[in-house]
């Protein structure tokens, strides 16, 4: 049975005991937690990666992410997928600490193996382009691990998580999220794999969350949201995990989607 009330108190105390028994993680490990969409068009990078980045739009049935798309494009048609190799954009060293080559390498090929898993019911995965191929090119704009420090820190006063559950929304960033906590940042193009022609294009920014909780779906899930964001803000990268599995999750459900339909 569901426990009929669990306080924000009581939902921390089991996030720090899970905390004590997991310990730090690495890339890869698969304790992904939970982050929040910060989309904005003034937000997207400007490296040159996009075609054409004055044309993204918030798209709410889309997972919110920002996008445009060409009209009339048969995307039936399109039946194998290229991941092309994934770019990494270095952000400026007053905004990112640096990255570890080896953590680089492991997050890159979480990406690319949540990729392929979720795009491999749809189509089948190939190397090179050709006719019926989409091809899929990706860019990490920002790739800021979490200050795992400054995370225990904060939780060491006592009763700070009260504080530091609004100090997202009196930054400007999502509520529930800290200064401290990991950034992940992606500009994503789709092109006909025979005449190279841009179909479509995303980006997307996802800021770690170190409260989470979903009230309206029960005391248990909400307990579970809030000991995923909080365990995971104690390692350096399981918010950019759990970024990259949203991403490959919605990109293969969009397109499924637009593969049922005609072209519009």
């Amino acid at each position: 049975m569901n426990p009929p009330h669990v306080t924000p108190l009581a939902l921390a105390c089991l996030a720090l005991a899970a905390v004590l028994v997991t310990g730090c993680a690495t890339p890869g490990s698969g304790n992904a937690g939970i982050t929040a969409s910060e989309n904005n068009l003034a937000k997207v990078s400007n490296v040159g990666f996009l075609s054409e980045p004055g044309k993204l739009k918030v798209q709410p049935a889309n997972g919110g992410f920002l996008c445009w798309r060409q009209a009339g494009v048969d995307w039936r048609s399109y039946d194998k997928v290229m991941i092309e190799r994934i770019k990494v954009y270095v952000t400026p060293a007053t905004e990112q600490s640096p990255v570890d080559p080896t953590d680089l390498k492991a997050l890159l090929d979480y990406f690319h193996s949540a990729l392929v898993k979720n795009l491999s019911p749809e189509a089948k995965m190939v190397d090179v382009a050709g006719p019926g191929v989409l091809r899929v090119r990706l860019a990490l704009t920002s790739l800021v691990p979490t200050n795992t420090l400054a995370s225990m820190a904060g939780t060491a006063v006592p009763y700070g998580f009260v504080a530091e559950m609004g100090s997202g929304a009196a930054t400007g960033r999502p509520v529930g999220s800290t200064p401290y906590l990991g950034k992940t940042g992606l500009e994503a193009q789709f092109r006909d794999g025979a005449t190279g022609a841009v179909l479509a294009e995303c980006a997307d920014t996802q800021i770690g969350l170190k409260y989470a909780a979903d009230l309206n779906k029960g005391a248990t899930t909400a307990a579970e949201a809030w000991m995923n964001g909080y365990v995971s803000s104690f390692t350096s990268w399981s918010y950019a995990e759990d970024a990259f599995n949203k991403w490959s999750a919605a990109f293969a459900r969009r397109f499924a989607e637009l593969r049922a339909q005609p072209p519009q």
